[in-house]
C-alpha cells in the first residue's frame, strides 16, 4: 500500500461551478413572476442591446451597502492623484480618529448608497443632482 495521498486532478479543481449562461436563462424563463413581491419592475424589451433583465428597485429595506462580502461584479474607476489621495486620507481618517478599519471599496460603496438615497428621497433637489448641474 502506498503512502502517497490521491489528489484530484486539474479539471476537477478548476470545473466551472457555475451554471451555463443559457441554463440560467432557461431558469429565469420558467421561474413564476415574483417580480412585484420583490419590488423589482421590467423594463420594455422594444430595443435591441437593451437591458434584458428587469431593473431592481431600491426599498427602504435593501438601502444599506453590501459591506464586507464577496462581490461578482466590479466597475473600473479612473481617479485623479488629489482624488485618490482625499481617497486615502478619509481610509486613514476612519480607521486613526474613529477606529473603523474599512477599505477604500466599502468606503465607496456607502458613498453610493448615500447619494442614491439622497437622490431618491430629494430628485432634482438632491446633492449629486445640483453638484452634476455644477450649481
Amino acid at each position: 500500500m502506498t503512502r502517497r495521498a490521491s489528489l484530484p486532478g486539474a479539471d476537477e479543481l478548476f470545473r466551472a461551478n457555475t451554471p451555463a449562461l443559457s441554463a440560467v436563462r432557461q431558469v429565469v424563463e420558467e421561474a413564476p413572476d415574483v417580480s412585484k413581491s420583490l419590488g423589482v419592475t421590467a423594463t420594455p424589451k422594444s430595443k435591441k442591446g437593451v437591458r434584458s433583465t428587469p431593473r431592481r428597485r431600491v426599498t427602504t429595506v435593501d438601502r444599506s451597502p453590501s459591506g464586507r462580502e464577496r462581490h461578482d461584479e466590479k466597475i473600473t474607476v479612473y481617479l485623479s492623484p488629489d482624488e485618490l489621495f482625499d481617497l486615502d486620507q478619509a481610509r486613514l481618517t476612519l480607521r486613526g480618529d474613529l477606529g473603523l478599519a474599512v477599505d477604500r471599496g466599502r468606503i465607496v460603496r456607502e458613498s453610493i448608497a448615500v447619494i442614491v438615497a439622497d437622490l431618491e428621497a430629494k430628485g432634482d433637489q438632491s446633492i449629486l443632482a445640483r453638484r452634476l448641474r455644477g450649481v
